[in-house]
């Protein structure tokens, strides 16, 4: 029976290392001295490298984002969110329904956000209210 099993896992290794051998390796995009890195990213990649890894983006980012603002999460970004998209920055202090303290609030941040193009990967599927992370 020892043999038998020693067999079989020889077998296996022989079989598994031809297939290694036999596989191609995976290639990085060629990049050029002219070509952008930006080219071989995707679409969220891309705008990290904006100000929306700094700053948050009033159109694209997700409630979680506004847990380290003091009093905004998460009733006052759930109000951001529902009522995106903006223009500018300047937008959000229009949001109806604001009191007055929300309101202190959203005009002394206005420094830590931004605005920039919607974006279909960062909102779609209405995650940026509950993201699903647990």
């Amino acid at each position: 029976m020892k043999t038998l099993s020693r067999v079989v896992v020889l077998i296996t290794l022989v079989v598994s290392l031809f297939g290694f051998i036999g596989s191609e390796l995976a290639q990085a995009l060629p990049l050029t001295s002219g070509t952008p890195l930006l080219a071989a990213l995707n679409a969220v990649d891309a705008k990290l490298t904006t100000e929306f890894g700094q700053k948050i983006d009033l159109n694209n980012s997700d409630i979680r984002d506004f847990r380290d603002l003091r009093g905004f999460y998460p009733n006052l970004a759930s109000k951001i969110i529902k009522n995106a998209p903006y223009e500018k920055v300047e937008d959000v202090l229009n949001i109806p329904g604001l009191s007055e303290t929300q309101q202190a609030r959203l005009q002394a941040n206005l420094d830590n956000f931004v605005v920039t193009e919607v974006s279909s990967e960062l909102t779609e599927g209405d995650d940026r209210i509950n993201p699903g992370v647990y």
